[in-house]
């Protein structure tokens, strides 16, 4: 008897051990926290101190952001884009009609026209995806592109 009385002796020490390596273990985590002058106060207040300046930051950010949301609407967010022979006598799909508009459909059309002569460059105003000079069916697909019609 006095045999198993050493063995759950000897486990329970086993165990309290384990249990106290732990607990120091926590312990110590916990002291690490502090810091090493033992000034929390100073910690607390430094780290509000840091916290102010990433608010003020984040302030900062938030307005840019607005202005930056402000502005989206205007920016160029529809691109449509049309390669065609302009002229019978320049093959190879070098003309190009392109536009460019924002998410209301207002913007620029520029189409460029190749021949073995000339190069012509045309800029056609468009407002809500109409252009108020008349479009050539080219032009006309390279808006309808854009608007994703």
């Amino acid at each position: 008897m006095s045999g198993w009385l050493v063995v759950i002796i000897g486990f329970l020490v086993v165990v309290l051990a384990v249990w106290q390596a732990v607990q120091l273990h926590q312990l110590r985590a916990r002291v690490k926290a502090v810091p090493q002058d033992g000034n929390v106060i100073a910690l607390l207040g430094s780290v509000g101190v840091r916290l102010e300046g990433m608010e003020a930051g984040m302030s900062s950010l938030d307005r840019r952001l607005q202005d930056i949301e402000g502005r989206m609407p205007s920016a160029i967010a529809k691109v449509g884009f049309v390669s065609y022979d302009a002229f019978g006598n320049v093959a190879g799909r070098l003309s190009r009609s392109i536009a460019m508009l924002d998410e209301r459909g207002n913007g620029i059309l520029l189409s460029i026209l190749v021949s073995r002569d000339d190069t012509l460059l045309f800029s056609k105003e468009i407002r809500s995806g109409v252009s108020a000079e008349p479009l050539s069916p080219e032009e006309e697909d390279a808006v309808a592109t854009a608007l994703g019609r």
